[in-house]
């Protein structure tokens, strides 16, 4: 049983990374404290909700699911006769009838309870059986908007930004602006659905340092020099940086990269704090992973694939194995913290991301801020 947690103990963490320790096990404990990071956190941050290969006509509807298990939000993209996108609630502001079921072409947003219409740009245009009904329409009838962003062929909401996209990116758009986002190209075969028993944060934790690499994946680590693997903290975002042993793959970087002449096998991004990652490897692959309503963790991986032909090399030669002893190693972890004799650790040097990470997740909760 959980004793439940004090916020401002279990997640204030100190300032200096040398003299830091880790979250309390009381957060990935704790059911209240995993419930309220759906509002504090998710809602706040940018979430995945597909790419945009079917609305990229004029016209085109499409209904999405924000982190679908936790959040449960319906959305609907929408594009208009003047191509311009928008994500939009996908539920009637009548009675809250779910409006669109499936991807489509339609010059209106018609919902099929009462016929209450809206067009493209979520103004309610026709509502039938309202005549004499005072103060209508008004704008609380129009359909909600939600902040929508792109970046190359995928699409990214949030229900109550803490921030512009931008900062969740770091300066990610310009360091891989040689990367052809737009050129990824959805591989269903490689798509998983994950569920195992262990807290969202961490997963999030262990994809954020290299420590681990060596003794937990000796595939990879015959692939990547570990001396000369770095990490790189932005304000609400993680690069890492690995590069390839001199037999291995290695990106062909052009003259604007900050690592030319470098033989990187893989770029490793997350934005932080929410947990949805992206992958970039030799290839590159893209995936994306969500969290579940309770905290044993259920997601799923869309794989994005670039240069196929590259996808057995190098970084990109054994993803499947990877994130299986990566699963592997975070469900031992969530055994051990329930222990009685365990409450923190330490967060040193090596791990800087994730001490980042651990403060990010403070900020969100409303932890008091630690010098």
């Amino acid at each position: 049983m959980t004793t439940p947690a004090d916020p401002a103990t279990a997640l204030a963490v100190d300032a200096d990374v040398h003299s830091a320790s880790t979250l309390d096990k009381s957060f990935y404990l704790d059911p209240a404290l995993y419930a309220a990071t759906a509002e504090r956190v998710f809602a706040r941050s940018w979430q995945w909700i597909g790419d945009l290969g079917d609305v990229a006509a004029p016209g085109s509807l499409s209904p999405r699911q924000m982190l679908p298990g936790l959040l449960d939000e319906p959305l609907l993209l929408a594009r208009d006769e003047v191509g311009r996108l928008r994500c939009l609630s996908n539920v009637c502001t009548h009675r809250g009838n779910l409006l669109v079921h499936a991807p489509c072409r339609a010059a209106q947003i018609r919902c099929g309870y009462h016929s209450r219409r809206f067009d493209l740009d979520g103004r309610m245009s026709f509502m039938p059986g309202f005549e004499g009904a005072r103060d209508f329409p008004s704008p609380r009838d129009d359909l909600p908007q939600v902040a929508l962003a792109e970046f190359g062929p995928l699409a990214f909401a949030s229900l109550a930004p803490a921030a512009p996209f931008a900062d969740f990116l770091g300066d990610l758009p310009t360091r891989l602006a040689w990367l052809k986002l737009d050129e990824l190209v959805h591989d269903p075969s490689r798509d998983r659905d994950l569920e195992f028993d262990a807290h969202w944060a961490l997963y999030v934790e262990n994809y954020l340092e290299g420590l681990h690499i060596p003794f937990v994946h000796p595939g990879l680590a015959q692939t990547i020099e570990q001396a000369s693997y770095r990490v790189e903290t932005f304000r609400r975002a993680a690069l890492q940086v690995a590069t390839a042993r001199d037999v291995e793959a290695a990106f062909e970087l052009p003259p604007t990269s900050p690592e030319h002449g470098q033989r990187i096998a893989a770029y490793y991004y997350l934005g932080l704090p929410e947990p949805d990652v992206q992958r970039l490897p030799v290839g590159p692959v893209a995936q994306r992973r969500r969290p579940s309503r309770h905290i044993a963790y259920a997601g799923a991986v869309r794989a994005y694939v670039g240069d196929a032909s590259r996808l057995g090399q190098g970084a990109a030669g054994a993803l499947d194995e990877v994130e299986m002893e990566d699963e592997a190693v975070v469900q031992t972890v969530q055994r051990g913290i329930r222990s009685r004799l365990y409450s923190r650790g330490r967060a040193p040097r090596h791990e800087r991301a994730v001490h980042h990470f651990h403060r990010l997740v403070g900020e969100f909760m409303g932890a008091p801020a630690t010098a």
